[in-house]
């Protein structure tokens, strides 16, 4: 079990090693997406690009890149995930909404 801190909402959310980063938020109630999002989001595919989301602490606590982040995030600092292609395997803090 590990913790994942939401910065934005004041929430810890305890997950299971290996937990998608997305399905835990949501399920915590934790709002990852805009109004565009909202919209057009791919429920966790990773192609539409819309549940990005921050890492600000425990970078090193998640896997790897997925090739899929790799395409969508090439202009965006190494701290920003996919929270649908990231599995949470130690402590992190997240920041939703950069």
């Amino acid at each position: 079990m590990t913790n994942i801190t939401f910065v934005k909402e004041g929430k810890e959310v305890v997950a299971a090693t290996g937990a998608n980063l997305r399905l835990r938020a949501l399920e915590a109630g934790i709002d990852l997406y805009t109004l565009k999002g909202k919209l057009m989001n791919c429920n966790g595919y990773g192609q539409c690009g819309t549940c990005i989301v921050e890492i600000v602490e425990g970078m090193e606590n998640l896997s790897e890149r997925t090739p899929v982040e790799t395409r969508k995030l090439k202009k965006k600092p190494e701290s920003f995930r996919l929270a649908c292609q990231t599995k949470v395997n130690g402590p992190v803090t997240v920041k939703t909404k950069p």
